[in-house]
């Protein structure tokens, strides 16, 4: 059947088979024979086919209006774009990129603007929990331009329980630069990261950073770098990586680590070295979201890459969630581009950019904007399922909405978490409970989310982590994480006692460096890792760093015991008082400082035996007509222990809970859990 869109070359039918990779070719050539300028088809096309493979391909531009036929086009005709590039930034927690970004935006853009940034400020890293944490918890967007080329460049999270950050935007990049700590080398969660990475067939640059510490050994990194690829399954190409090596806090860069030079240049030829974005020239409109944002202005955005075709503000495009499904007349409003790390409107972007749109209400990440008339929609993006989860309620404590709060209903609570859904693609919602549960990859992918709503003004009640765990032909199976560790030698026993206890496996044990630290890799399950961290900074008095990743599911291990000492628990409402919490001081360690508002049965601290104790902190010291020797000392009080919402939501056990409000963070153990047989202090 003849297709009215598709011209008919000169000297063929429309019936004639055409190669669709020559059909561009013919377009607009001159009839090689008389035959075919009368209009004849030739009885045998062979030789005619002969003779068209020796000339010489070049390829033409497509004709103008006839969307049509680029359908029935190959796919694999690809063009590359000269002045683009999308790279994504991927390490450990703290091994500098977000340090590097910036270097790059103030060594091009930034040189002619007139902004300010101190030495100490992170241009990327605008949300508080992440400057406060110093770790980066959201991917964002920048650019910069360098010789005529922009270079869209996205920070991605390194913590693993943010992975759904990561792959989601490893979606819009062909390169990713992997950035190594000099001294530290690749880590667990770099191993997250550059496997995902690896895994999509990106080409990766490695940066080793940090190269001005006094303890660098840039060497042993690239070779343990190359150790990494290798274990991944990286091909031999990905494995061929090129190398620069920086400070990005002081702003030198270069190809040898003794000759840095002043500047990020070497670093920003080797980007430009990197893939250039492939286009599918033939291919209709096809745009993955892959973030989420808002503005009080224009409403609701939505940020993605264009994979192929064009788009342009004011236009009526369709929206669908993956192949098979619907497809959804929707009609843009705005249409902008990152801008340094800003935004600047356009009136067309083309296949490659990076984009950021408006107009459309109701999306998702992982939607894609088609052609209407063409739809292709891509694959959903999947990301890693969650591993833990933690109950919320709405607050029922006896303190209630006296924090000023008006956020305490259950109905509220929903609401908020329907609204992260739309751009927490790694959080999981049940609200067909009496609670609501709430799934994630990690506590610290959990704690962050409690935190931002309890800044936001929300009250709420928080039950303890719990491990998901699942069954595969029979065998019950829970999450396991690789943790890496490093501890001042003379803490290692005590560390090594305290994971073996809780049946972890170790893995490898290095010797003692030159700074007397020593680095131990273990497995240990996912449920045994609760509260491990702020037990081992006790252990080894602040100085241990730990980090952890998943590692996959493996055997159930069987129990591993309940708490070792039990709860100081409150027993009456009050105010703490100074002479109350001395008495109770001698029993265990104190949460609670005088002026603390308590209720009965709050945990107001740890026993220093197992078993649960009621104590009165708001003891009152009466006046009396006897004198004593010692009434006139003054109270000596040890600093309470810091009770902050990971710490806390370690802590608790089966039905005990957490009270989270705008101005304090409490325990609470439900009355018909306590011992009563436990006399009171």
């Amino acid at each position: 059947m003849t297709n009215k869109h598709v011209p008919v070359a000169r000297g063929f039918s429309s019936a004639t088979s055409l190669k669709p990779l020559n059909l561009p070719m013919l377009l607009g050539r001159r009839p090689c024979t008389a035959a075919h300028a009368a209009g004849r088809v030739l009885a045998d096309p062979r030789p005619f086919w002969r003779a068209l493979s020796s000339i010489p391909r070049r390829r033409a531009a497509p004709p103008a209006g006839m969307p049509c036929m680029r359908r029935r086009l190959s796919t694999e005709a690809t063009e590359v774009r000269d002045d683009l590039r999308n790279i994504a930034i991927i390490a450990h927690v703290d091994h500098g990129k977000t340090t590097l970004v910036d270097a790059l935006i103030q060594d091009t853009d930034y040189k002619t603007m007139n902004t300010v940034v101190g030495k100490d400020d992170r241009i990327m890293d605008s949300n508080d929990q992440e400057r406060e944490r110093g770790i980066t918890i959201l991917a964002k967007n920048a650019s910069v331009t360098y010789n005529g080329t922009k270079i869209n460049i996205v920070d991605t999270p390194g913590h693993a329980d943010f992975g759904g950050e990561v792959e989601r935007v490893l979606n819009m990049v062909d390169g990713v630069l992997l950035v190594v700590d000099a001294q530290e080398g690749p880590k667990p969660q770099t191993r997250f990261v550059l496997g995902k990475a690896l895994s999509m067939g990106r080409k990766v640059l490695v940066v080793v950073n940090k190269v001005d510490k006094p303890a660098a050994r840039p060497d042993f990194v690239v070779d343990k770098t190359f150790d990494l690829f290798c274990d991944l399954g990286a091909s031999d190409e990905q494995t061929d990586f090129n190398v620069i090596f920086t400070s990005a806090l002081q702003r030198l860069s270069g190809t040898d680590y003794n000759k840095l030079e002043p500047g990020m240049a070497p670093l920003l030829d080797a980007i430009l070295a990197m893939p250039k974005p492939r286009l599918n020239v033939w291919q209709p409109l096809r745009l993955q979201i892959s973030n989420v944002g808002s503005d009080s202005y224009i409403g609701r955005l939505g940020v993605g890459r264009i994979t192929s075709g064009a788009i342009e503000p004011k236009t009526t495009i369709g929206l669908s969630a993956g192949p098979g499904c619907p497809v959804e007349k929707v009609k843009l409003t705005e249409l902008f581009v990152f801008n340094t790390t800003g935004r600047k409107a356009v009136e067309r972007a083309a296949a490659g950019d990076i984009v950021v749109f408006a107009g459309i209400d109701r999306f998702n990440i992982g939607d894609t904007l088609v052609d209407l008339d063409n739809p292709m929609p891509l694959p959903p993006i999947e990301v890693e399922k969650p591993t833990m989860s933690i109950t919320m309620a709405a607050n029922s404590s006896p303190f209630k909405g006296k924090s000023g709060s008006n956020l305490l209903t259950s109905r509220q609570i929903k609401d908020r978490l329907l609204k992260e859904l739309e751009t927490n693609v790694a959080l999981r919602v049940d609200m067909e409970t009496e609670h609501i549960q709430v799934f994630g990859r990690g506590l610290l992918h959990l704690t962050v989310l409690i935190e931002n709503m309890r800044r936001e003004g929300f009250e709420m009640m928080v039950g303890p982590p719990m491990v998901l765990e699942k069954e595969e032909r029979g065998k019950r199976l829970e999450p396991v994480e690789l943790v890496d560790i490093t501890v001042p030698e003379e803490y290692v026993g005590s560390v090594i006692d305290t994971l073996n206890n809780r049946k972890g496996t170790m893995l490898d044990m290095g010797s003692p460096g030159s700074d007397g630290m020593v680095s131990l890799q273990y497995e240990v399950t996912t449920r045994a890792l609760v509260g491990v961290k702020s037990k081992l900074l006790n252990l080894s008095r602040g100085e241990v760093i730990m980090t952890a990743t998943f590692a996959g599911y493996k055997d159930y291990v069987g129990d591993l015991g309940g708490r070792e000492r039990g709860s100081l628990l409150a027993s009456e409402q009050g105010v703490a008082t100074a002479y109350g919490l001395e008495k109770a001081s001698s029993r265990g360690d104190l949460f609670s400082k005088p002026g603390d508002n308590v209720y009965e049965n709050q945990i107001v601290g740890v026993h220093a035996y197992k078993g649960d104790l009621k104590v009165n902190i708001c003891r009152q010291k009466h006046l009396t007509n006897i004198r004593a020797a010692s009434k006139d000392d003054a109270i000596q009080l040890a600093p309470p222990k810091e009770l902050t919402l990971e710490t806390a939501v370690e802590y608790v056990l089966g039905d005990e809970f957490v009270e989270v409000t705008p101005d304090a963070i409490r325990m609470l153990k439900p009355e018909n859990k306590i011992d009563r047989s436990k006399k009171q202090l």
